[in-house]
């Protein structure tokens, strides 16, 4: 019998309007990336399978569609002066696009488009030049790192070579199984992973006393101006069983390292739904409450996403808390169930 999930998803995306194709390689994607990649997902933009692109050789935006709806992921990555036009471009060509995890230039930007907008979630900044990790709130990130190197757990950073990937995959294969949903990925806000690190990523890995690799994060660069400026955290993996401090030392031990190399930030990824308030801008008070109450509910963080856990391990770093939004012309709850299956969350 035809799937008829698929048959549905064929017919709806059938009304999607035409949009023109910038057909860049993965090199130009990331040659531009390195220019005007200044925020968290500008890298995946780059080099997540998947997505496709509208733009020029100036720049571009990158996007998605499922069920008849248009997804565009983060901001432009394109010089500041000109996102504004391949934003206006994007809406008069897409049939009002959904923006998904924008900062507040673009949301500013989407509010005089008629847009409404509302906060999604934060991302944690650890900004080196007034945060650090000194001081009685972080002594329990301190001590992670430090009960790691006694128990004879070592921390290093891999470039790929000192790790088979076989190992890699294991890691996160076993990662994968007890998680909430085992049987897939999300998909657009994270991209896939791959034991094979991408240009310019970083990866740093806890070995245990016998010297396997039991634990991974792997981050993205943040450029401007051709130079890497920062890092946000891509994937956090480890082998089942393993020692709540592996993350907490990980995460501490790979910031030293960026703040050491005179970086300005790393970030800590997308916390969804959390921390949501007025967003500032016209926005819908219902998807506000609802969001809200999604973040509160036991019945989503046990059975879909653990959201509150996401956002408690975050706030352990004591960092800025920064508000990320959703843009949206529509008024259909049918675009946020497009945009939750486009996740692999349902």
């Amino acid at each position: 019998m035809p799937n008829l999930r698929r048959l549905f998803d064929g017919l709806m995306d059938r009304r999607l309007a035409k949009i023109p194709h910038f057909a860049a390689s993965p090199k130009e994607r990331l040659e531009l990336c390195r220019k005007h990649g200044d925020f968290a997902v500008a890298y995946s933009t780059a080099v997540q399978h998947g997505l496709k692109h509208f733009g020029d050789q100036r720049g571009y935006l990158a996007y998605a569609t499922k069920t008849g709806h248009t997804f565009v992921l983060g901001d432009p990555v394109a010089l500041k002066e000109d996102r504004e036009r391949y934003i206006k471009d994007f809406v008069s060509v897409a049939a009002n696009p959904c923006f998904v995890q924008i900062g507040p230039e673009t949301a500013g930007i989407l509010a005089t488009l008629g847009y409404r907008i509302n906060h999604m979630g934060v991302d944690t900044h650890l900004t080196f030049d007034s945060h650090s990790f000194a001081g009685k709130k972080n002594e329990t990130v301190r001590y992670s790192e430090r009960w790691l190197i006694k128990q004879g757990y070592a921390i290093i950073e891999c470039d790929g070579t000192e790790t088979q990937s076989e190992r890699i995959q294991a890691i996160s294969t076993d990662w994968r199984a007890g998680r909430i949903v085992s049987r897939r990925e999300m998909r657009f806000l994270n991209r896939p992973f791959f034991p094979e690190l991408s240009p310019q990523m970083r990866r740093f890995l806890i070995l245990d006393p016998q010297g396997a690799a039991i634990a991974l994060l792997d981050f993205d660069p943040i450029f401007e101006g051709g130079a890497v400026t920062g890092y946000t955290a891509a994937f956090k993996r480890k082998m089942a069983g393993t020692t709540p401090h592996a993350e907490v030392g990980l995460t501490k031990f790979a910031a030293d390292r960026f703040r050491a190399e005179g970086h300005a930030r790393v970030t800590l990824g997308l916390s969804p739904l959390a921390a949501i308030a007025e967003s500032g801008f016209a926005e819908s008070r219902l998807w506000r409450m609802l969001f809200q109450r999604a973040f509160r509910s036991e019945k989503v963080n046990t059975h879909i996403f653990n959201l509150q856990g996401q956002a408690a391990f975050k706030r352990r770093f004591h960092g800025d808390e920064v508000p990320t939004y959703i843009a949206s012309r529509r008024r259909s709850p049918m675009e946020k169930l497009a945009l939750l299956r486009l996740l692999k969350t349902l």
